[in-house]
């Protein structure tokens, strides 16, 4: 087999052209024939064959939808992710610097390797192949991925909990604010009134603290048992959550 053979065993591929796979796992730092160019074409190959995945296995959901949970699976983190079960960092080609700085555990880079990969078996192999390959390792993502909720914060998960019990939408307050003006913690109260719960979270930005609290009463609400007619039962003592103020990096 030729170099790398772990590696295309992991991803269902034999290249002909193993030069290209080489070129996939460069990263610029370490020499001038690197992977950006392959990565650009990687990209829009990954998008398509995932877009087609998803048009084919969600065939009631409409085009916003499809492209939110499109947006999800193809973001640096789920890539990154894959470059993890491809274990992809023993693979890489990086400069002097980028060894030192840990480069192969960051996930840009992973990401970026990833996509560069597609974009070389679709090279080499043509469109059919990359397909394949794209294929072999969303399936199983998918196969778990809720379309409801996939790709949506949780205060907007929070409002459509609430929405579809027929409840008030929640109130958030900012309960503090610590630090200097450049490095604020907000502490933000979020209250469902109507089911007695009351949680408190910390973050960078009220934004942050606001998506915090809102996860914490999602989770506050799955532990209250349901009642007869899919309402909450009144019997179970209310729910009363504080959280300590916890430095949060804003979300995306």
């Amino acid at each position: 087999m030729v170099k790398h053979d772990s590696l295309q065993v992991a991803l269902g591929y034999t290249f002909s052209d193993g030069a290209l796979l080489e070129q996939a796992l460069t990263h610029r730092s370490h020499s001038a024939r690197h992977n950006e160019r392959l990565e650009f074409l990687g990209d829009s190959v990954l998008n398509f064959v995932v877009a087609a995945l998803l048009y084919a296995r969600f065939p009631k959901i409409d085009e916003g939808d499809l492209s939110r949970l499109r947006a999800n699976l193809v973001k640096q983190a789920s890539l990154a992710d894959i470059a993890g079960r491809l274990d992809l960092s023993q693979y890489l080609r990086l400069g002097e610097g980028e060894l030192k700085s840990g480069g192969f555990r960051r996930p840009s880079i992973l990401a970026d390797t990833v996509e560069a990969i597609f974009g070389a078996i679709f090279l080499d192999g043509g469109f059919d192949a990359a397909q394949k390959v794209i294929a072999g390792q969303y399936n199983p993502i998918l196969v778990n991925v809720d379309p409801k909720t996939l790709g949506k914060d949780p205060k907007t998960l929070l409002q459509e909990l609430l929405q579809g019990r027929k409840l008030d939408l929640p109130v958030y307050t900012v309960l503090a604010t610590h630090g200097a003006a450049h490095s604020q913690t907000f502490e933000v109260e979020c209250r469902v009134p109507k089911l007695d719960i009351c949680v408190t979270a910390g973050g960078a930005s009220r934004r942050a603290a606001e998506q915090s609290a809102a996860q914490q009463a999602i989770a506050a609400i799955k532990t209250l048992a349901p009642a007869k007619g899919g309402r909450t039962s009144r019997s179970r003592k209310s729910a009363q959550l504080t959280l300590p103020v916890a430095v949060a990096q804003e979300n995306k």
